[in-house]
């Protein structure tokens, strides 16, 4: 039993020694540039410049589509569906209904079994002229530089969760006597193996 007992500790530790190492790792991962124009605790208005991202939309149920969309998204970057150099991981991952501009129409409906895009934000100063020619679904896409206001937690959020959060931000720009029609946006940074207390999680809700 006393063995069984250390063997258990040793693997936990393992493991919590693991999840530490993916966790300051991924903390030095890049992530666009931006500008914090307001900080209030979990909220806040960032500027951001243009970006280049590779995306795909996916059908079905939001967690399905994500864990597909980042399939054939990595397979790109790591030139697993082409030919050519691997690209450099970045965060976050971002995923939404298809259309966060408020000027866009929405893509679907039902939110449930509706197209999810996925994101991935290609390093700073790459372009769509530089970058490897991405496969048959996905598009390599130039964003322009905008405003969004966010809010982050932690945790694994699940589809009630992020509709929670959106309604938390919404009510924080209430408060400030703001508002966005645009659709959320959902930012994830960090890879599974991160435990939920120190897992980075945000909403975004484009302003320009």
């Amino acid at each position: 039993m006393r063995k069984e007992i250390f063997a258990g500790a040793a693997l936990g530790a393992a493991l919590i020694g693991g999840a530490a190492v993916y966790y300051f790792r991924e903390k030095q991962t890049e992530e666009p540039d931006y500008r914090a124009l307001i900080s209030d605790g979990d909220y806040q208005i960032r500027d951001y410049p243009a970006m280049t991202v590779a995306e795909t939309v996916v059908e079905g149920p939001r967690k399905r589509a994500l864990a597909d969309g980042f399939r054939l998204l990595a397979d790109y970057i790591f030139a697993k569906s082409r030919d050519g150099e691997e690209l450099p991981m970045t965060v976050p991952v971002m995923q939404d209904g298809g259309s966060p501009m408020a000027s866009d129409p929405p893509l679907f409906d039902d939110d449930l079994e509706g197209g999810w895009r996925t994101r991935f934000v290609m390093t700073a100063g790459r372009t769509t002229d530089d970058l490897p020619e991405p496969p048959d679904g996905i598009d390599l896409v130039e964003l322009a530089p905008r405003k969004v206001a966010i809010v982050s937690f932690s945790g694994r959020p699940d589809d009630r969760e992020l509709a929670a959060q959106e309604d938390r931000l919404r009510g924080w720009l209430a408060r400030r006597g703001e508002a966005s029609e645009a659709e959320p946006e959902y930012a994830f940074y960090n890879s599974p193996i991160i435990p939920g207390p120190l897992r980075r999680n945000e909403v975004w809700l484009s302003l320009s």
